[in-house]
């Protein structure tokens, strides 16, 4: 035994292998960070028409991973049961694209995006998305990639949730906004903080996944 160092013990050793706790930063402390840099106005389409959702759907199934979202008019009364979503959301590399749900057509071919196992859609928190789309559009939200369960595989204790994936992998600080979040999205035209907001809960996961080095072929994957 070198000098100065404790005996191994059948109960040290033990320790030794248990997990190990993580406790992801406060808010208060990710809010000292450099901001986050996400897609701007100008990166962020929102498809109107059918042949505009059929172009978008392409170009998202040729990219084959996505960062995801959804939004949901969000209610008050207890007892009330959300409609939503109202907002589907995909993000790549260098743009966005916003699909509002009640515009005619966007319902089915959102739906063929939703199911498909040629596209990743990796988020936050999906499989509440999970439950509400099957339940809202009767399919099954396919091919996913919860960075939620990502984190809690390394340790991280509860939810961790995109401010603070940002701020523990990016080392940079995501804002958000209640005001935003608890907006109508299911308005007929979503303001220019809305789109923001959506794209850029998308566009984040997108780069969390790759900054931890994921791909298509992580064992996380729900099909």
């Amino acid at each position: 035994m070198r000098p100065g160092a404790f005996p191994s013990t059948p109960q040290s050793r033990s320790c030794e292998h248990q997990k190990v706790k993580l406790i992801a930063q406060t808010k208060a402390e990710t809010a000292l960070l450099d901001p986050f840099q996400g897609l701007p106005l100008e990166c962020i389409h929102i498809p109107k028409t059918v042949e505009a959702i059929e172009r978008a759907s392409r170009e998202i199934a040729k990219s084959g991973v996505a960062g995801f979202d959804t939004e949901s008019k969000p209610t008050f009364n207890a007892g009330e049961k959300s409609r939503g979503p109202h907002v589907v959301q995909f993000a790549l590399r260098d743009r966005a694209f916003i699909f509002q749900l009640h515009r005619p057509g966007c319902r089915t071919l959102v739906s063929d995006l939703l199911q498909s196992e040629r596209i990743l859609k990796v988020g936050f928190g999906l499989r509440n998305d999970r439950g509400q789309i099957r339940s809202s559009l009767g399919v099954t939200l396919r091919a996913i990639l919860d960075l939620d369960h990502v984190f809690r595989k390394q340790g991280y204790k509860g939810q961790i949730g995109v401010r603070a994936a940002i701020g523990a992998v990016l080392k940079q600080s995501f804002r958000k906004s209640k005001r935003v979040t608890t907006s109508n999205w299911a308005a007929p035209e979503l303001t220019p903080a809305q789109l923001l907001y959506a794209a850029n809960d998308a566009f984040a996961a997108l780069r969390v996944m790759e900054a931890l080095g994921l791909n298509s072929q992580s064992a996380d994957i729900m099909r």
